[in-house]
């Protein structure tokens, strides 16, 4: 990984930060994409004592916001000269239902909207860097979902473990569709599951919701573990030409039969691209 630049996002704790220590270990200057700043800076001093000698770097922005996610993809855009791997891996998990200013139901925005956006922001550095690589933190979550493409924003009957579930479906049928799109220009994408880990992950989620997730987190394994297949998917050299899995403990793993629905897969990407206000 010397010399390449990697940029992630959800890497100020758990097996973001891990993934981002790991991989600047190997030699990358790591691009951290954060929102709060205190702990943002102390993920950047871990990172520069843990992985001296190499430029690192963060950029600041909500990722539940349109603007904010165009305008830190033009940021990184203009000051990476390249960007080698676009890891995904913010999100999160909220007990009731919130909006943000564009319209967007919040976990929607986050946890799938982001990923889009940033994507579409870095997708020319990323193929004037190719051999490129895109890797989306998904979840096991999703084998319960399914989408309804009538509420997409969850405004009927919304349940948080239930709408997570579907954001994180969401990041599998977009990896299917991103992988099929930049076939041929040299980035491949893949997506993972981590596995139940030991994070600060839904602590904050809210009411009773915010106590099971502690809860789960007694049979729940260290963000190290967690860390493994995000690692493997942005430097493996068995996976160099591998595009559109679906991984767990860095092996390829089969998802939901609606998770490898390719038509929902593009229809989903055209229906993101309109809210978003982006080119499909």
């Amino acid at each position: 990984m010397q010399g390449k630049v990697i940029v992630i996002t959800g890497a100020t704790s758990g097996i973001g930060q891990v993934a981002a220590e790991r991989l600047g270990g190997m030699g990358a200057r790591v691009v951290l994409v954060a929102r709060d700043k205190v702990r943002g800076e102390a993920a950047l001093a871990r990172l520069r004592e843990r992985a001296p000698g190499i430029a690192h770097s963060i950029h600041y922005a909500d990722l539940s916001r349109l603007a904010a996610m165009k305008r830190v993809a033009a940021q990184i855009a203009a000051a990476a000269p390249r960007v080698d791997v676009l890891i995904h891996n913010a999100g999160a998990l909220f007990n009731s239902r919130q909006v943000t200013e564009d319209g967007l139901e919040l976990t929607f925005a986050t946890n799938h909207v982001a990923y889009f956006v940033l994507t579409h922001g870095l997708r020319e550095r990323l193929v004037a860097s190719a051999p490129a690589r895109v890797v989306n933190t998904a979840s096991a979550a999703h084998r319960r979902a399914k989408l309804d493409f009538d509420d997409l924003q969850s405004a009927d009957g919304y349940r948080g473990f239930k709408v997570y579930g579907r954001s994180k479906l969401c990041n599998i049928l977009y990896t299917r569709e991103l992988a099929r799109r930049v076939a041929g220009t040299g980035v491949t994408a893949n997506c993972l599951h981590p596995g139940l880990v030991a994070t600060r992950f839904g602590d904050q989620s809210g009411g009773l919701l915010s106590n099971v997730v502690r809860v789960a987190k007694v049979l729940a394994i260290s963000p190290e573990e967690g860390a493994d297949t995000i690692v493997y998917l942005a430097s493996s050299p068995e996976v160099a030409n591998v595009s559109g899995g679906y991984f767990y403990k860095c092996r390829p793993a089969t998802p939901s039969k609606e998770a490898q629905d390719d038509a929902a897969a593009q229809r989903l990407w055209g229906e993101t691209a309109e809210l978003a206000g982006t080119e499909n």
